[in-house]
């Protein structure tokens, strides 16, 4: 890389390939350098100043392809390829140009001047992109999410000379909606023109969508017929909560002490009334209320100018020993930290890790999963031992339990939901919806049965019959929709509302999705109602992928953070402008969300990051750090100004690390 105007070398890459590099484009959009080698392989790189020309992503064009075609058969798209009516001349031909697969060319795809409603499905950052030219077809590559979003093989024309090009150039304008395509022959004296209308090549290509316009946010009542109707519980009593109590009332009777109407026992058939506290009426306030119970706890304002965490804060112990975190959330007020291990213990940390921590024991497994309840009263945890456990924050102590008779199989995920009304889980193939009851009243005498109870309400199963890997669902405020993820690399879209499947998305990853993770926001912040249409899934050695719910696309891939053995967890920061992963190089990595590679990474741990979370409304960012020493166990926190911690406008991060034992 150059400077033109000084005539100086700025940069130079080491050797990418081993075979040649054929072509190079420059977006100045989005600031990369994508270059073509021979073997169809796709180097992007980042030209910003603060990412030193990192490389962003490496693209196998022969995968995607494959990945594309597949994609489109189940979709019912098109059927397998034949390749019976092609000439046999040409057989060994197109064998060698599918080995070879080099990139010929690259040139910018304007898609800018195509109607709103002939491209709908297109959002506006996914409108950035490239054609890729080959020696065996013509390619429209998305470079904000890396995939190719449409496909054009010279053989599928029966009217055209050429079925292996040696190269080729496309328009990068188009004329009257079309663009010109030139072509030459790779065994002849031939050349050929293609007319192509790329809008048409989109619609014609794209999977198909939602069956209906889908969003987190509930735009219709709840329906009678729906698991979600309240009015089904309201419909079995007859008689209104006042006529109940009223009737409760005179249930009890001032009848004598030894319950004989002829004899009458002195002093026990009326009770005296007393006033043994009176109120104080001369106490002056001028108007204002009093209170012995004051709040100091404040918040501010959330300031979007921070800048990223950079300087590493302070470490406290975890556990005496060693043991994996495999789960943290923050509480919905941001001021309490509950955390699970693999030594099957709960613990519910102070934010600013200070204190010792509140310990919920009773599980005989790794603990899955942790969740707050919407008003910060209850914890709900989950384990390998095929339990679920929900405790009281306040007392420490369990408050409903829920066997191993309700459950085949582990529970992968749960979590409160629908403003804490029901409880949401997976085990095995199918997500249940269970509603709740947890009696808070305490009777000494008959402490030791329990009056808390639930009942299943909904079962919803997979289609394909898979096990669930990830669900996730809105809790903070009324939502339809649960996002769930298949061993089979699908997501599932279930709308609750209606009680079935809504929409399900193949081949979202090359292996399983692990987490699936939702822009849920906070209460601290405000954001645009469309952001909250936006979920990342992760999976190992395939990265993290944004999707957006209306369209059921994946607009952005983030890579760069190394994730080829372990299962590492991502998060939305409440402002929405971050996204941030684990990774195995002991790393933590967060990215913009406009970006592609990742802005910072924060160093300091000793082990994989397995897991993160963000605080909604606190100064700092901490890390959870796993040791292979016990007096070492500590975790980290970052602060997103360069200074100690103090009370400031920031949010901050929970970083957990898992202990590798081989």
């Amino acid at each position: 890389v150059w400077d033109c105007c000084t005539g100086s070398l700025i940069y130079t890459s080491s050797v990418l390939t081993a075979y040649p590099l054929l072509s190079l484009f420059i977006d100045p959009e989005s600031r990369q350098l994508v270059t073509g080698c021979a073997d169809g392989q796709l180097w992007v790189f980042s030209l910003a100043e603060r990412h030193h020309y990192r490389r962003v992503a490496c693209v196998d064009l022969r995968k995607r392809r494959t990945s594309f075609s597949a994609r489109r058969v189940r979709a019912g798209l098109c059927r397998q390829p034949d390749e019976s009516h092609l000439p046999s001349t040409h057989g060994l031909e197109q064998e060698r140009a599918d080995a070879a697969f080099p990139v010929l060319t690259l040139g910018p795809c304007d898609l800018s001047l195509i109607p709103d409603s002939e491209c709908e499905f297109l959002s506006a950052e996914n409108t950035n992109c490239l054609w890729i030219g080959s020696s065996a077809g013509l390619f429209v590559f998305n470079l904000a999410s890396f995939e190719l979003e449409a496909v054009l093989h010279y053989k599928d024309f029966g009217g055209l000379s050429i079925h292996v090009a040696g190269s080729c150039i496309v328009m990068s304008k188009t004329v009257n909606r079309k663009a010109l395509c030139l072509l030459t022959s790779m065994f002849g004296k031939k050349i050929a023109v293609l007319e192509i209308n790329p809008a048409l090549l989109l619609a014609s290509q794209r999977s198909p969508g939602a069956r209906q316009c889908l969003s987190v946010l509930a735009s219709s009542c709840v329906l009678p017929t729906s698991p979600l109707y309240f009015g089904i519980d309201e419909k079995k009593s007859t008689k209104p909560a006042s006529q109940k109590r009223s009737a409760a009332r005179s249930s009890v009777q001032d009848r004598p002490l030894v319950f004989h109407s002829a004899v009458r026992s002195s002093g026990y058939m009326s009770a005296p009334h007393a006033t043994m506290f009176s109120p104080k009426t001369n106490i002056k306030n001028d108007g204002k209320r009093s209170s012995k119970c004051k709040n100091s706890f404040k918040r501010a304002e959330y300031a979007l100018e921070d800048p990223l965490p950079t300087k590493l804060g302070r470490q406290v112990a975890a556990a005496p020993r060693p043991a994996a975190v495999c789960c943290v959330q923050y509480s919905g007020d941001g001021r309490r930290l509950a955390c699970g291990l693999a030594n099957h213990l709960s613990l519910v940390f102070d934010a600013s890790l200070t204190g010792t921590p509140a310990v919920f024991s009773g599980h005989d497994g790794a603990v899955n999963s942790v969740c707050w309840s919407h008003d910060q009263r209850w914890l709900l945890s989950a384990a390998q031992d095929r339990t679920l456990r929900v405790w009281s924050v306040r007392r420490t102590e369990l408050a409903l339990f829920l066997g191993k008779d309700m459950f085949s199989k582990p529970i992968q995920s749960a979590q409160f939901y629908y403003m804490d009304g029901f409880i949401l889980l997976s085990s095995g193939s199918e997500c249940q919806l269970l509603k709740y009851h947890i009696d808070t009243c305490k009777d000494e005498i008959k402490r030791y049965k329990q009056k808390s109870w639930s009942k299943p309400v909904c079962r919803l199963s997979m289609t394909g019959g898979v096990d669930v890997t990830s669900l996730s669902a809105v809790n903070d405020f009324y939502s339809h929709i649960v996002l769930t993820a298949g061993r089979n690399r699908t997501l599932e879209v279930f709308d609750l509302n209606v009680g079935c499947s809504a929409a399900v998305i193949a081949e979202a990853h090359s292996r399983p999705v692990h987490q699936i993770c939702q822009n849920k926001g906070s209460s601290f912040v405000t954001q645009q109602s469309q952001a909250y249409n936006l979920f990342l899934t992760s999976a190992v050695g395939d990265g993290l992928r944004l999707w957006d719910l209306r369209t059921l696309r994946c607009e952005r891939q983030f890579e760069g953070h190394p994730s080829r053995c372990y299962p590492c967890g991502a998060a939305f920061s409440p402002c929405g402008r971050f996204v941030a992963c684990g990774a195995e190089d002991r790393h933590a990595y967060v990215y913009e969300m406009g970006s592609s590679t990742f802005s910072h990474r924060l160093a300091g741990h000793t082990d994989t990051v397995t897991g993160v979370a963000f605080n909604p409304a606190a100064a700092q960012v901490q890390s959870h750090l796993l040791w292979h020493q016990p007096s070492s166990h500590l975790p980290s926190s970052w602060d997103y100004r360069h200074a100690p911690p103090c009370p400031a406008n920031f949010f901050y991060i929970f970083l957990v690390v898992q202990l590798i034992s081989f």
